[in-house]
Parts: structure tokens; C-alpha cells; sequence
């Protein structure tokens, strides 16, 4: 694992591709369906023209998000490429009227922004003809759920292995590879441990995510935040309202004060988020999305000291979040009930040197209470309805009096 990844925090997922153009499930729509289907979607190919596609505004965006990495869908499971393949005639460069690659200039902005690369690619195609899946018909070599042709799979996975290998080497280091679509085929069938062991002797430095089977470097929970922290590092990811890729019929956008809480405890459990959004076809992210990236970074840079260079800390001390210094002489707590009453914090009254406010180091009124203090918070002490505060101690609270 390297060790920018658990100290990020903070990812963007964008999902960008001809799904975009009509808003349709992307690849999903034609996921159970026969032809009829098939057809249509894959006409959308004719509608995307990322005319607006401004790969350094959205690398500014994530960056006053308060974003340490972006992950781009190079390729979703209907085949269609966002780069300049050799191995397929199923790209945007190729059958689009942008005509253009929309990885390279991705890369090269989040870079110069000071943003880690991450790729997204997923391992099944739908629309590769050697492709032989276990669920669904309009595949040619498809046999039946149990049996697998051989000879097609072969050529499936060289293919595969084959437009792996260009983004990993046409658009400089990727520090981050999302794999996707892994259960269609066993491990074995994949080959996940050879893939795993060609990605580590060729591309050491790439952090890898776990739908390779079991050699991911980090856990990937989606859409349902676990309870427990997992035991080896994790990002969750999620969207801001119901979709990965762009669907303009739904307008069930999160607040803000639901992603700053959904991070908040992220963070407190030790993990990452990677918030999700989607571009329109033409490149442009919708206002509503790109309003919660800045007020989720309004929160952040207001808390970084509370947020990033922390560690979890385990314990029935706080109600809300709480992260812990390195040091362990400083506790911070994410208070999520707006309120203008005393709060309490379950920790030793008498080692407790002073309670500030995060963002402003305003210093908290509070009272020791034998094992416990209690620390006043008004409502305006609140960012998008959480306030974190922190509690200072004369030596590493983990320590033993």
C-alpha cells in the first residue's frame, strides 16, 4: 500500500460516457436484455461530443473540494472507450463526434494540480466479441452458467490484458487502477492472481482496489457505508444523488449536511470517500454536484487538522465522529446534533488542558466532571451542520495515568 492512499480522505468518481447522452443506466440498461436493447444504447456513441470538456476546471473543482484524487471511467462495461485504443474500434476517438481522448488531458491536469491519477477499468466488456459472460445472452460465445469456451476466453483476455496495458503506459504514472465487473468469472477464470503479479513487477507504485478477486490492496464497500472500520484500509464510495453517470430525471441530490456528516464518519473510521458524479455528454458537471464539492470543501479546509495526519481512535468517548493527533494529545470530535447545550466527552477531567473550536481555535467553555467534561457548543459554532472541536490533553491520552 502506499502510503498517500489512507491519508487521502478525499476522492471524486466520474462517471463520463456515452451513457451520458440520452442519461440511460450506464451499460446497465441493456445488462438482461436481448438486442433491441443493445442497439439503441450503444447508438448513443453518435451524441457525444465533450465539447465542454474542460479537464483542467474539473481538476481545479476536485482541488477546492478538498480532494487528493479522481478516479475516471477509461471504459464501462458496454466497451466503449474514453481513449485511443488500438485493439478496438469501439472508442469516443474512433465513433464519436469528439474525436478526441479524454483520458490523456485528464491526467495531465489532475497532475498539474496536485492531484493523484486514478483510472477506472472494468474487467468484463459486453461488447467484445470474444467476451464469454456467465449472465447475459447477446454475447456470441455465450454456452450457458457453468461452461466456458476456452478458446474465445483466451483471446477475451489478451484483448483485455492488452488495452490494460495503454492506459497503464500511454498517459504517464497512474497511481490508483479501479478494477470493476469481476463476478461475471471466478478467480480462476480471470486469472486475478496473474494479473495481480504482472500489475506488482510492472507497476509497483499503482495502488490497486479489490474487485481483482482477493489481491486488491483496499476494500471497496459501495453505497452502504459499513458500521464496523474495516480491518485493512477501505474507501467508500457513493453518489450524490441516486446515479453513477448522468440522469437528468433524477433530482434526488444529497445536502451538503449529509455529505459533510457521510464524511465526517468516514473519516472517523479511518477511510476514504470517493464521491461520485456525473457529467453531462458534453463535459459539464451539473451545478448541483459541483455545489456540494465546494461546500464539502469549505468544511474541510475550516477542519484539515481534525481531518488529515490523524489517527482513529476506538472508545465509547463521543456521540459523534472523533479522530485522534499522532501525538494522542488532541481528540476531535465531530459533534452532528446542532445545538446550544453542553455536550459531554467521556474522557479524564483532569487531564484536559483546553477545548478549542477546530476552524478557529475559539476556545470552548467547559466544565471537568470527574471522568467526563462537558463543553458548551452554540449553533453558529456548526459548518453545514457539523461542528468539530478539539480536546487538548497534558500528555497522549492512550498513555495510562
Amino acid at each position: 500500500m502506499q502510503p498517500w492512499f489512507p491519508e487521502a480522505k478525499l476522492g471524486i468518481f466520474i462517471h463520463y460516457g456515452i451513457y451520458s447522452v440520452k442519461g440511460t443506466a450506464e451499460s446497465w440498461y441493456f445488462r438482461s436484455s436481448r438486442l433491441t436493447k443493445y442497439r439503441p444504447y450503444m447508438k448513443q456513441i453518435k451524441g457525444f461530443t465533450a465539447k465542454n470538456y474542460d479537464p483542467e476546471y474539473w481538476a481545479k473543482l476536485f482541488k477546492d473540494a478538498g480532494a487528493e484524487y479522481a478516479v475516471l471511467t477509461t471504459k464501462h462495461h458496454d466497451g466503449a472507450a474514453l481513449f485511443d485504443t488500438k485493439f478496438s474500434d469501439l472508442s469516443v476517438v474512433k465513433k464519436s463526434p469528439a474525436e478526441r481522448d479524454i483520458v490523456g488531458p485528464y491526467c495531465e491536469s489532475l497532475r498539474k494540480n496536485g492531484l493523484k491519477v486514478g483510472l477506472y477499468f472494468t474487467q468484463c466488456d459486453w461488447s467484445a466479441k470474444d467476451y464469454t459472460a456467465k449472465t447475459w445472452r447477446p454475447v456470441k460465445y455465450f454456452i450457458d452458467t457453468y461452461l466456458l469456451n476456452k478458446k474465445h476466453w483466451k483471446r477475451f483476455k489478451e484483448f483485455h490484458r492488452s488495452q490494460l496495458g495503454e492506459i497503464l503506459t500511454n498517459y504517464g504514472k497512474i497511481d490508483l487502477l479501479w478494477f470493476d465487473g469481476d463476478w461475471e468469472r471466478s478467480q480462476a477464470d480471470w486469472d486475478m492472481k496473474g494479473l495481480k503479479q504482472w500489475l506488482t513487477e510492472n507497476f509497483p507504485e499503482t495502488v490497486i482496489n479489490s474487485r481483482i478477486g482477493s489481491y486488491g490492496d483496499y476494500a471497496t464497500p459501495e453505497q452502504q457505508m459499513p458500521t464496523v472500520r474495516p480491518d485493512i484500509p477501505w474507501e467508500y464510495c457513493m453518489t450524490i444523488n441516486n446515479s453513477w453517470g448522468y440522469q437528468p430525471r433524477d433530482k434526488n441530490f444529497k445536502t451538503p449536511e449529509q455529505i459533510v456528516r457521510i464524511f465526517s464518519e468516514i473519516v472517523s473510521m479511518g477511510g476514504n470517500l470517493l464521491l461520485d458524479i456525473g457529467p453531462k455528454e458534453d463535459g459539464t458537471i451539473l451545478p448541483e454536484q459541483e455545489n456540494v464539492l465546494r461546500r464539502l470543501g469549505e468544511f474541510i479546509r475550516a477542519n484539515e487538522k481534525a481531518v488529515r495526519g490523524t489517527d482513529t481512535f476506538d472508545g465509547d468517548v463521543f456521540s459523534g465522529g472523533r479522530t485522534l493527533s499522532r501525538d494522542g494529545k488532541t481528540l476531535y470530535c465531530f459533534s452532528y446534533e446542532v445545538t446550544d447545550k453542553t455536550v459531554p466527552v467521556f474522557v479524564p477531567g483532569d487531564r484536559v488542558t483546553q477545548v478549542v473550536l477546530t476552524r478557529d481555535g475559539k476556545a470552548l467553555p467547559f466544565t471537568k466532571d470527574g471522568d467526563k467534561i462537558w463543553v458548551k457548543l452554540s449553533p453558529e459554532d456548526y459548518i453545514y451542520g457539523t461542528a468539530v472541536f478539539s480536546v487538548s490533553f497534558d500528555k497522549d491520552i492512550r498513555e495510562e495515568n
